[in-house]
C-alpha cells in the first residue's frame, strides 16, 4: 500500500493480514501518534504502553473491547469526565467483564478470579494437560496431516479451561460439541443434545456454569467448582451467582482464545524454519524463550483500547479528556528502542519476555501463565510425537508465495486455519 494516510485502522481489511508496515509508518511519526479516522491516539512506543497501562486512574478500560465506538456524549464533557463514564458504563459491551471495569470493581473481581488460578490449581491443572496432549493429538496424528487450529490448538485449549474450572471430564465433549469444535465420534451420546438445546454460541456457558455453581452452593464436594462456588470477595462478602459465573465464562472464553493463537502462530514458525524445529527437538531448553518470543512478535492481542479520563499527555503528545487512547501491542512489542531487530524471530532473544502481548498492570492478563504452560506441554509432546512438520502447500503455496487468512479484527491477531503436514512418530 503507498498511502497509509488514507488507511482507517479499525475499518480497513487490507490491514488484516500484514498490519505490520502500518506500524512502522505511524512509527516513523513517533511512539505516539494522532489518529486521523475517529479522533483516537495510537501508541507504538513500548515504555508508553507500558506507562498507561500501569495509569489506571487516568485510563478508563471501560472502552477496552470497543475502541472509539463507545457512542458517549463528549463533545462537552470537559476536562475530566470520570462522571460521565460511569453514568454510562452499564449501557458499553461487556461491562459486565472484568475486563471492561475499573476499579474498585475490577479489584474486588480480579480477586475472585485469581482465587481460582493458585499454584497448587495450576499444577494440578498441569498434569491434566500432558494426558489431554497426548490424547488430542491420537485423533490425528496417524494421518500425517491435520487443520491444526480445529484439530488441536481448540479443543485442547478450551479442555484444559474447563479442567482449570474444575467441570467433570466426562462433560469436557459436551465443551467441544457446543463450541463447534472438532470431535471424535461418538462425542455426543443420546439425550444431551437436549440439555442445552435452547441456547446457542458462547451463550450455553452462562447457564452451564450457573447451574454447577448453585449445585455445589447447594451441596458441597471436593473440587474445584466448589471452591469457586464458596469463594468470598477480598471483603468476606459472597459473591451473587451472577458474578461467579461471569468470572468463569469470562476465563473460558478469553483464555481459550489466546492460548489457540499462541500455538498456532508457534507451529507456524516451526513448520517454515527446519532448523529451528530440529534445534528445539534436541534442546528442549530453549521452548520458555521460544514461546516468548512468538508471543512478542506475533501478539495474540493485536491492540487494546482505553479511555482518558482526564486532558493529559502521552509521549509530547496532548490527550484530552475523553479521547480513546488505542495501544497497539503489535506494534510496542516491536519497538526497535526496546527490541533489537524487532521484525525477527530469534529464538536467542535475551530479553523476549519483555513483551507485552498480557498486558501490564492491573489488567495484566491473569492467564499468561497458563498459557505458557499449555504452549510448553503442548509443544514438548508435538515434537515428540511429530517430525518433519511442514505447511501444506495444497492450502497455503508454495514457499515464497504462502497464503494465510487472518480473524478479521482490529483487536485480536490470529490465524484462521493452519493446515500441516507431517511424519508421524509411532512410538510415544
Amino acid at each position: 500500500m503507498s498511502n497509509f494516510d488514507t488507511v482507517d485502522f479499525f475499518t480497513d481489511p487490507s490491514l488484516i493480514e500484514d498490519p505490520y508496515p502500518y506500524f512502522e509508518y505511524l512509527r516513523s511519526k513517533g511512539p505516539v501518534v494522532r489518529e486521523p479516522h475517529h479522533g483516537a491516539v495510537a501508541v507504538l512506543g513500548y515504555e508508553e504502553a507500558v506507562a498507561i497501562y500501569r495509569d489506571h486512574e487516568t485510563f478508563s478500560s471501560c472502552n477496552s473491547v470497543i475502541g472509539p465506538f463507545h457512542g458517549m456524549p463528549l463533545q462537552s464533557a470537559g476536562d475530566d469526565i470520570g462522571e460521565l463514564i460511569e453514568n454510562y458504563r452499564s449501557r458499553l459491551p461487556m461491562n459486565e467483564h472484568m475486563v471492561t471495569m475499573d476499579a474498585p470493581g475490577h479489584t474486588r473481581h480480579r480477586a475472585l478470579l485469581m482465587r481460582l488460578i493458585t499454584p497448587r490449581r495450576l499444577r494440578e491443572n498441569e498434569a491434566f494437560m500432558w494426558r489431554l496432549a497426548d490424547r488430542q493429538l491420537d485423533e490425528f496424528v496417524g494421518r500425517g496431516q491435520c487443520e491444526f487450529i480445529g484439530d488441536y490448538a481448540q479443543p485442547f485449549a478450551v479442555q484444559v479451561i474447563a479442567d482449570l474450572l474444575g467441570v467433570p471430564e466426562e462433560d469436557h465433549r459436551l465443551f467441544r460439541v457446543r463450541l463447534g469444535l472438532n470431535a471424535p465420534p461418538g462425542s455426543v451420546i443420546q439425550g444431551e443434545e437436549e440439555r442445552f438445546s435452547n441456547l446457542n454460541s458462547l451463550a450455553f456457558l452462562d447457564g452451564w456454569f450457573t447451574s454447577y455453581i448453585e449445585d455445589r452452593r447447594r451441596e458441597p464436594r471436593h473440587d474445584a467448582l466448589t471452591e469457586l462456588a464458596l469463594a468470598r470477595f477480598p471483603d468476606g462478602s459472597t459473591p451473587e451467582v451472577v458474578d461467579v459465573v461471569r468470572t468463569a465464562t469470562f476465563l473460558f472464553a478469553a483464555g481459550q482464545e489466546t492460548t489457540a493463537r499462541l500455538l498456532a502462530a508457534a507451529l507456524k514458525y516451526l513448520a517454515e524454519q527446519p532448523e529451528l524445529q530440529r534445534m528445539l527437538h534436541d534442546n528442549r531448553g530453549l521452548i520458555p524463550n521460544f514461546i516468548d518470543e512468538t508471543l512478542r512478535i506475533e501478539s495474540p492481542v493485536k491492540s487494546d483500547c482505553r479511555l482518558a479520563r482526564r486532558t493529559t499527555r502521552i509521549g509530547g503528545v496532548e490527550v484530552p479528556a475523553g479521547t480513546t487512547v488505542v495501544i497497539l501491542n503489535g506494534a510496542a512489542n516491536r519497538d526497535p528502542r526496546r527490541f533489537e531487530c524487532p521484525a525477527e524471530f530469534r529464538i536467542d532473544r535475551p530479553n523476549a519476555n519483555e513483551h507485552i502481548a498480557f498486558g501490564r498492570g492491573a489488567h495484566a492478563c491473569p492467564g499468561g501463565p497458563l498459557a505458557r504452560a499449555e504452549a510448553k506441554v503442548s509443544l514438548e509432546r508435538i515434537l515428540d510425537r511429530m517430525r518433519e512438520i511442514r505447511l501444506s502447500e495444497a492450502a497455503h503455496g508454495p514457499h515464497g508465495a504462502r497464503r494465510f487468512e487472518y480473524a478479521p479484527t482490529y483487536v485480536l491477531r490470529g490465524l484462521t486455519s493452519l493446515h500441516l503436514e507431517f511424519t508421524p512418530v509411532e512410538n510415544r
